[in-house]
């Protein structure tokens, strides 16, 4: 008998993945490919779930420290932020996971492979899944995206903390309820400018190990089985290694659905041979059926549940605890006292203020305040979708009550309810509910309006009862009557604080001309509360940006299933918004100066080494989002407007200031050609330093005017790798 390969310690991955799985009968090896595989008790193979989730926060799985949703962690602009919480939702998994194994526990939502992050590109506020993305931009969502896989996966030579599984792959972000059965149409420029820069930077730079594909079709394809997306880009383009995941029953919907196959057997056997070895579904069950038809190979099935197993082994699964690094972690970190206060930190990052005519920061010794409006005390505005549950949920209401202490009054009255009219909730007249609240807004020195969305009305498909699109929005307003409780508490004359939950843009219009104060600040986890306070009575200073952009009304968009970008986001849209991307203030000053070139060769296909002086010019110790943007005048290729190429938040004490230096990467600064190949063209470049775009609506909403520094490539043009 040959030695038992897969025992070895010494061997790697691979090869103790290979000789393990080539001991397995067909049937085994099928049996493997199933999110739920079971054991393969002969050879000491335990049974393995390979669903997980911990967008923000280890989810489904009992108790876990809850952080803002991801659209929020975009916001804060920051990716050494997101790589800290990353890995603190690695170390949460590790406590748990290792926690229910001592009790041989190997149920769903209790594994180390995680399906996240979502990184689709946030093209049109309609999609109820844009919460959970990195917003609109590819590259925000690329260094987002990156720095959660190297946080999550860990920087072990040997072992992975936990896999990251960056998804929906690829050219997906709704409409929700036309996922199962359409087909995105996109042309090379477009799929390679926009669509997959993120899923390259996360797969060729932070090594992600695992994959999921969409469930819609890409140019025909289905996700889960084009040899384009899956064999040609993926593995032979970026060099993937790792293992590819359909998206939950995507395979039955090739036949059921999408109509390109006739029978579960020809999907599952396309989908292996393209390149996806895990189902979640019920469907590779039906492998045998495709084997027996002379559809597939067992060599492709093998390949498929080696790749599983080097995943299995790569995460230490059938080692010693001891050798492990990561079994050791005590299960009392999680939920603990220090991530929660994580968890506050990254959502007062989060925080984007919109608007402020001089109300913030507030006095701490008011006495008495009004807190209204039907998420000022519910949870679920603080938690967003694919949540964990955490042992404490701090509600506006609390965070503002705690704060303010006994000596203070605080008023609070729901209003109305988040989306039904009050006909409806009340029984009664459509204003029945305002009264309290026009009350409560007369006996305070100031009001916290607290409004906007919830998940109760975005999100996935078959999980949002009680919205019209299936999950989508069909409407950038305000849900129900929050608008008209909204005009009646202003009409009282006490200084408004409008608060907003959301995790896609509302139209904040009228707000915006009557309301003195606005400050954005998602779906803020489960310490959001207190994270409010903290804002706004002055002990933080609000430093987010906004990671989509907040269009006047949905006119100024094409159809929602139009996937080309043609007025669509920052870097296509010619109409002005309410709001742009990365706009955001804070309540001190800053003035930029001295940018300059560093790099002492300017090449096509080197990077460029720039810098800038920050100065903080108020008297409030704040962070500065610092924005690169990339405009090319010389452009031989229709392309953005503009395009962001660099970001870095730094603090600054007031009257002081900092040189802040990037290095941009030449695939930012290349133009993609109708082909879909980036080409670093010889030319001009303008590059403008800023805390928002160099865009005349930012300058009117009252954004620190940058600096604009033009510079000359040399040389030949440079065809950069794929």
């Amino acid at each position: 008998m040959t030695p038992e390969l897969y025992k070895d310690l010494q061997e790697s991955p691979r090869r103790r993945a290979e000789d393990l799985v080539s001991r397995m009968t067909l049937q085994e090896k099928i049996s493997q490919m199933a999110y739920d595989a079971p054991a393969v008790e002969r050879l000491g193979v335990p049974e393995y779930n390979w669903w997980n989730e911990c967008l923000h926060g280890v989810a489904r799985a009992g108790v876990a420290t809850v952080f803002p949703q991801a659209i929020g962690l975009a916001a804060a602009f920051d990716e050494t932020l997101v790589k800290r919480i990353a890995a603190t939702i690695a170390d949460e998994a590790r406590a748990k996971f290792h926690e229910f194994d001592r009790k041989n526990d190997h149920g769903i939502y209790k594994g180390l492979t995680f399906w996240t992050p979502n990184i689709n590109i946030f093209r049109d506020p309609r999609w109820g899944r844009g919460q959970e993305t990195y917003g609109e931009d590819p590259y925000l969502t690329a260094r987002v995206g990156a720095a959660f896989v190297r946080g999550l996966q860990g920087e072990n030579p040997a072992y992975f903390k936990a896999i990251a599984t960056p998804k929906h792959y690829a050219v997906h972000s709704g409409p929700e309820p036309l996922r199962h059965e359409f087909d995105a149409k996109v042309d090379e420029k477009t799929l390679r400018e926009t669509y997959l820069p993120a899923f390259r930077a996360c797969v060729v730079e932070a090594g992600a190990w695992s994959v999921m594909g969409a469930y819609n079709r890409t140019n025909g394809e289905p996700c889960c089985a084009s040899p384009t997306l899956l064999q040609k880009i993926l593995r032979d383009e970026w060099g993937f290694e790792g293992y590819v995941v359909s998206d939950c029953g995507a395979i039955g919907d090739i036949h059921l659905h999408h109509k390109v196959t006739a029978d579960a057997a020809e999907s599952a056997a396309s989908a292996v041979r393209a390149g996806c070895d895990l189902n979640c579904g019920k469907t590779y069950p039906e492998l045998i059926d495709a084997v027996e038809r002379g559809l597939i190979d067992e060599s492709d099935i093998e390949r498929a549940v080696v790749r599983l197993f080097t995943a299995r082994f790569k995460l230490g699964l059938f080692d010693p605890p001891e050798r492990v690094p990561f079994a050791s972690i005590p299960y009392e970190v999680n939920a603990s006292q220090k991530h929660r206060a994580l968890s506050r930190s990254a959502a007062r990052a989060s925080f984007v203020l919109l608007k402020n005519d001089g109300l913030l920061p507030l006095d701490d010794s008011i006495a008495s305040a009004a807190v209204i409006g039907p998420n000022a005390n519910d949870k679920n505005a603080l938690i967003g979708n694919y949540f964990g549950t955490s042992g404490e949920y701090v509600t506006p209401l609390e965070g503002i009550r705690r704060r303010l202490g006994e000596g203070c009054r605080i008023w609070y009255a729901e209003g109305c309810h988040l989306y039904r009219s009050e006909t409806e909730w009340w029984g009664g007249k459509p204003t029945k509910g305002f009264s309290e609240a026009r009350s409560a807004a007369e006996r305070a020195e100031v009001v916290f309006m607290c409004l906007g969305l919830s998940p109760e009305i975005e999100g996935e498909e078959g999980a949002v009862a009680s919205s019209d699109g299936g999950g989508d929005r069909t409407g950038l307003e305000l849900p129900g009557v929050q608008q008209q409780l909204l005009e009646a508490v202003v009409s009282v004359g006490t200084p408004v604080v409008l608060l907003v939950f959301n995790g896609s843009p509302v139209d904040l219009g009228w707000a915006h001309e009557h309301v003195p104060a606005i400050l954005e600040v998602w779906y803020p986890g489960e310490e959001g509360g207190g994270a409010i306070a903290d804002v706004v009575f002055g002990d933080y200073s609000p430093a987010g940006r906004l990671p989509i952009t907040f269009p006047r009304s949905l006119d100024q968009l094409p159809e929602f299933t139009d996937y080309s970008m043609a007025g669509r986001t920052y870097r296509y849209m010619s109409a002005e918004p309410l709001y742009p991307f990365g706009f955001g203030l804070s309540y001190t000053e800053f003035a930029y100066s001295s940018p300059e070139i560093r790099s002492a060769r300017l090449e096509c296909g080197r990077p460029v080494a720039v810098s800038v002086i920050v100065e903080n010019t108020g008297e409030t110790v704040s962070d500065e989002v610092v924005q690169l943007y990339l405009h090319r005048p010389d452009a031989r290729h229709d392309g953005p407007i503009r395009q962001l190429v660099g970001a870095r938040r730094v603090p600054v004490e007031p009257g002081t200031a900092k040189m802040v230096e990037f290095d941009l990467d030449p695939r930012w600064v290349a133009e993609v050609r109708p082909d879909g190949r980036h080409v670093v063209y010889p030319g001009r470049y303008e590059l403008y330093f800023g805390g928002s775009q160099p865009d005349d609506r930012s300058r009117a909403l009252g954004a620190t005017e940058g600096q604009v520094l033009v510079f000359e490539l040399q040389g030949d043009e440079t065809l950069l790798p794929l």
